[in-house]
């Protein structure tokens, strides 16, 4: 029994030991794939080609060590340099991905994050369903009080009102993202917010407000080497002084957007880009120029036409797919909780009958021991038993033989009292009638005294033979 606990004890302590071990390394590897995909995901504005190699790096690694979180965040990190790689077929496969490792996790915040960027990659074709991704993440947000995902998420729902031209109800979004990521000191997104109330000041028509705004957000966008903000804010700064009739300025500013568009290799931008540039030349009145860009905008709307048709034809195939996806999920996690219960179910009943067939074999050694103790006090017993047999029989001879000897010597008493009496009663008889005799002077007094001598002697002669016949019992009377 002890051996048993003994060797339970040292297979669980080793255990332990192994699992600790084994949890030092994965720290250790969960470690380094968070720092990639971070790196990842800072390189998503600046250089999205980047963001797909570290992602891919990291999800290769997460995938390695089974790390469900790891493999979810490398799967929105390139959903994301997907989206800004104007990619939105894979941007939209990667979310899918990353919502199912999440909920695998158990991680709603990472969901929610995933909801946030699903509904951006949703804004520019189906604006009430982005609307519908952005509040099932703020919800979650909400419910888990993550304060930078609620600033992103009232920051791309003022995104979506803008292009629903709703800009009252932008601007009172912007407004609450702003106050949050100031708080949060986030300089990026602060950037971004800048950018999109210019914008809508842009569109109410507010130039000064929007120049002032814009040129800010510029300036910030260059120092943090924000590419992409900064080919975007161009965009409407282009815009804003042809308005003004500051072509030159509009000119400039075109040429500066169209460089950082070709840094970011973004063909959605390269698109705006002929597109404002065609309106500059339009304005300048230099129509053959104008009439070569609306040729190439007329190319790239017809393809962009059948591109977009089928991309929302995808998306819309792609989301029936993420819910029969989900409902996969949500089945598997049901079977996973199952088969831990069951897991933990067998190995308490494979530890009780470990436990019981330890005592088993506890009280069966006991047992033997006790069995093997009682057949030797069994034989000694015996042998005991067969010593007082022994003695009792030599003690009955020795009874026996010492009845007869006594039965002899009571014979042999008998009949020396017998013969004793015989021979005594005669002198003892002549011995009274001496006296007799004297007494009535019959008899001489010297004879008498003589003769009663002579009786005296033949008695004490008597009683001596007879002592010698009692103690000599191979003597016998005569």
């Amino acid at each position: 029994m002890k051996r048993t606990i003994i060797f339970l004890l040292f297979f669980f302590t080793a255990f332990s030991l192994y699992a600790s071990d084994m949890d030092g390394v994965t720290k250790l590897d969960t470690n380094e794939v968070i720092s990639v995909n971070k790196h990842a995901m800072d390189n998503r504005l600046t250089d999205p080609e980047q963001s797909v190699m570290d992602a891919t790096k990291a999800l290769a690694m997460a995938r390695k060590i089974n790390y469900n979180n790891g493999i979810a965040e490398a799967y929105r990190v390139l959903g994301l340099a997907n989206y800004y790689l104007d990619q939105p077929e894979k941007s939209f496969e990667n979310y899918l991905s990353a919502v199912a490792f999440f909920v695998k996790a158990g991680n709603l915040a990472g969901e929610a994050k995933v909801y946030n960027n699903v509904g951006n990659l949703y804004r520019d074709h189906d604006t009430n369903r982005s609307l519908d991704y952005f509040f099932k993440s703020l919800a979650i947000a909400n419910k888990i009080n993550n304060i930078p995902l609620i600033a992103s998420l009232n920051l791309n729902l003022g995104n979506v009102y803008t292009r629903k031209n709703s800009y009252s109800q932008a601007l009172k979004y912007y407004e609450k993202s702003r106050v949050i990521f100031s708080e949060l000191k986030d300089s990026v997104n602060l950037v971004q917010c800048s950018q999109n109330i210019g914008v809508v000041y842009f569109q109410l028509r507010q130039f000064d407000k929007s120049l002032s705004l814009l040129l800010d957000a510029n300036a910030a966008a260059k120092r943090m080497d924000l590419n992409e903000s900064i080919a975007s804010i161009d965009l409407t700064l282009a815009s804003l002084y042809m308005i003004q009739k500051k072509f030159d300025d509009a000119e400039r500013i075109v040429k500066e957007g169209v460089t950082y568009t070709q840094l970011v290799k973004d063909p959605k931008l390269e698109y705006d880009y002929k597109h404002t540039t065609y309106e500059l030349e339009y304005n300048r009145k230099d129509y053959a120029k104008a009439m070569f860009y609306l040729r190439e905008i007329y190319k790239v709307d017809s393809a962009n036409f059948k591109t977009n048709t089928s991309v929302q034809m995808r998306l819309i195939e792609a989301t029936r797919k993420q819910e029969e996806q989900q409902k996969e999920s949500e089945r598997a996690a049901e079977r996973q909780a199952y088969d831990r219960t069951k897991f933990w179910a067998v190995t308490i009943v494979a530890g009780l009958l470990l436990v019981v067939i330890g005592l088993l074999v506890g009280n069966v050694k006991r047992k033997a021991k006790t069995n093997s103790q009682l057949t030797l006090l069994n034989g000694e017993v015996s042998r005991q038993k067969d010593n007082l047999d022994r003695i009792n029989h030599h003690l009955e001879e020795i009874i026996d033989e010492r009845t007869k000897d006594l039965q002899i010597k009571n014979r042999k008493l008998s009949e020396h009292s017998s013969y004793l009496s015989h021979q005594i009663r005669g002198p003892i008889a002549t011995l009274r009638g001496l006296i007799n005799l004297e007494k009535e002077g019959l008899v001489d007094q010297e004879e008498c005294i003589t003769m009663m001598d002579k009786c005296v002697s033949e008695i004490d002669e008597k009683i001596i033979d007879m002592s010698d016949m009692l103690h000599n019992p191979s003597r016998t009377t005569t």
